[in-house]
């Protein structure tokens, strides 16, 4: 114990950030010394440290304590003191940045502490989402320290953390499903002068949750582009990872248009979008169903349901472009585009609906022409009335 606090102290003094990140990790091996977080060694290891550094090892042996009697919620609510304590001592060290290597460890384990604590919350006072909610207030403290710090000095800005802790609030905001709260992160990192100069996985990171928030919001360009910068980024043996942003990059490229190589997803097991791409290309209806009741769960799994379901409106487009191949015509009876729905066992729709897809078709681009209401006819361009969308990822 003694030579454990010594070893604190020690880079407390020469001002190694990362020596004592490593200290205060709760996955340093320290933390299987079970006497470590008894009362009689707390109390001998505040004698060797002073202010500040007393308060935030003293929460960090508490929360040892609570992990060796197994109480989760108690883990959590230390290191949630241990964090506001390393808040204020970012606070009081106006000119330097050393410590921003123990805040991005502490901050993260805080995180996943809050989510074990979450996953087996016991009080019923306690309501979902409240812990990590909790934890996200925790977190904004160390993220305003260091977006307030304003000094012209690239090397001693505390701004260098920013993106971090951006990265584990967005986690957060997006596991409790209140991604209305990333749009001021987003914008803090957007206009910062460091923006292309963060770690590089921290820059996969934020630009995979920044292209799902993107996808969530339509904006399927900005979400194409940062989730293709996720993927292409990623290191190639982190094949898990780059399996995940396919997830969603995958159905963003659909509906741009994109149509992915099926050795593509094979080589990452996503089978489950080629089945779905078939269907798509044929702008065949039916199966299109079939696909998506099979594979619901993987999709709603995902939180990809709603997106994939989008995906119909490029169905009806190639099923429609059929339709004007068999009849190479340029003035289209709305009747036989809802024949041709008919025949793919499609029977619950009218004209009306007919002509509010055709419009929605024509709207976004896929089909060039206009709807003669008088004549219920889809009148086309003799140009290039199915502007081509199926090209290789």
């Amino acid at each position: 114990m003694d030579s454990y606090i010594m070893q604190i102290r020690r880079m407390w003094l020469n001002q190694d950030g990362d020596g004592l990140a490593d200290l205060l990790s709760l996955r340093h091996n320290h933390v299987s010394i079970s006497q470590i977080g008894s009362e009689t060694a707390i109390t001998k290891a505040m004698e060797h440290l002073s202010a500040p550094l007393d308060d935030l090892v003293l929460y960090h042996l508490k929360t040892i304590t609570a992990i060796h009697k197994d109480d989760p919620l108690s883990m959590y609510n230390y290191q949630s003191s241990a964090v506001q304590s390393l808040t204020k001592i970012l606070q009081m060290q106006k000119e330097e940045n050393w410590m921003l290597p123990v805040m991005n460890v502490m901050c993260l384990e805080l995180r996943l502490l809050a989510v074990c604590a979450e996953n087996t919350r016991s009080s019923k006072n306690v309501k979902p989402g409240e812990i990590l909610e909790k934890c996200a207030d925790c977190l904004m403290g160390c993220f305003r320290v260091c977006a307030c710090d304003n000094r012209s000095s690239e090397d001693d800005t505390k701004r260098w953390g920013m993106l971090a802790l951006v990265n584990q609030l967005l986690k957060i905001y997006f596991r409790i499903n209140k991604l209305h709260l990333c749009k001021p992160l987003i914008r803090a990192i957007e206009s910062s002068p460091y923006k292309a100069h963060f770690a590089l996985a921290q820059q996969i990171t934020y630009k995979f949750f920044v292209g799902r928030k993107a996808m969530f919001d339509s904006d399927y360009k900005a979400a194409d582009e940062y989730l293709t910068y996720a993927f292409e980024h990623c290191h190639k043996q982190c094949s898990k990872n780059k399996r995940l942003i396919l997830t969603y990059l995958v159905p963003v490229k659909m509906l741009l248009g994109y149509m992915p190589k099926h050795n593509l997803l094979e080589k990452y097991n996503l089978m489950e979008f080629g089945e779905l791409m078939e269907a798509v290309k044929r702008g065949d209806l039916c199966n299109l169903e079939k696909v998506m009741e099979k594979h619901e769960l993987f999709f709603i799994g995902a939180g990809i349901y709603l997106i994939v379901e989008k995906l119909k409106i490029i169905a009806y487009r190639n099923l429609f472009k059929k339709v004007y191949l068999v009849l190479n015509i340029h003035q289209i009876p709305i009747q036989d585009l809802l024949s041709a729905l008919e025949m793919q066992g499609i029977d619950d729709v009218d004209m009306d609906e007919v002509e509010c897809i055709v419009a929605n078709l024509i709207y976004e681009g896929k089909i060039k022409g206009y709807i003669s209401h008088q004549h219920k006819k889809l009148v086309i361009s003799k140009q290039n009335p199915f502007p081509r969308l199926s090209t290789i990822l």
